[in-house]
């Protein structure tokens, strides 16, 4: 599978090890010798997979990591560790690597994690909702009705997702309730009903209402017609 590596490494024998290796396997390999060209790179060329180590100088790896995730958070990263150095593999992880390798490693099984992550990456997950007038970035988390910004909080913006998600089909109480809040319908609980209404007063437009319909004695129905 072609795909366009950077590579993040400071020691230059490793560096020309991975581009000789990972060429032969077919990918195209850029490189940095350090964190602040690395993430320079990764921010403004294509790139398709960033191979990481921990131990930088510059910026850290996890700098460069965490850089990376709020700025090109799609993009897998694959973090390298010297043996032992459990504590910065669980950083890396936790900080968004999509996986890790420790030193020393085998190029065959580095060019096939780096096949699998690019795989995965392909099939492009959803990352914006549009309907009604509504716009929904699903990674900021940022919503705009008719273009302006609209701030919801946490539960409103969960209500307002799964709705869109599930668009011109209606939804009961009961669904809503599970999907949302996580638990079983409780019949003495009003909160779905109190929460439509809140994202109905802060998603009404200035010549028309939110694209939420009540259907009578079931639930509601996200209407995605502009």
């Amino acid at each position: 599978m072609p795909g366009r590596i950077l590579v993040i490494e400071d020691e230059p024998g490793i560096v020309d090890f991975l581009e000789r290796g990972l060429d032969a396997h077919g990918f195209d390999v850029i490189s940095a010798l350090d964190g602040e060209q690395g993430i320079e790179r990764a921010l403004n060329e294509e790139v398709d997979l960033v191979v990481l180590d921990m131990m930088l100088p510059g910026r850290s790896g996890l700098e460069v990591l965490e850089l990376l995730r709020a700025r090109r958070p799609a993009t897998p990263v694959i973090v390298l560790t010297a043996l032992g150095e459990i504590e910065h593999r669980v950083q890396g992880l936790d900080a968004g690597a999509a996986d890790y390798l420790s030193k020393p490693f085998s190029l065959s099984e580095l060019a096939a994690r780096i096949r699998a992550q690019l795989r995965m990456a392909a099939q492009v997950p959803q990352t914006r909702l549009t309907g009604g007038g509504i716009e929904v970035d699903l990674l900021t988390r940022e919503v705009r009705r008719d273009g302006s910004l609209v701030r919801l909080s946490t539960t409103e913006f969960e209500l307002l997702t799964y709705l869109m998600r599930n668009a011109g089909h209606v939804l009961t109480r009961e669904q809503i309730l599970r999907a949302v809040w996580g638990y079983d319908y409780d019949p003495g609980t009003n909160v779905v009903d109190v929460y439509v209404g809140y994202l109905r007063r802060k998603l009404r437009g200035a010549a028309r209402d939110a694209p939420i319909s009540t259907i009578r004695s079931v639930g509601y129905r996200f209407d995605a017609t502009d």
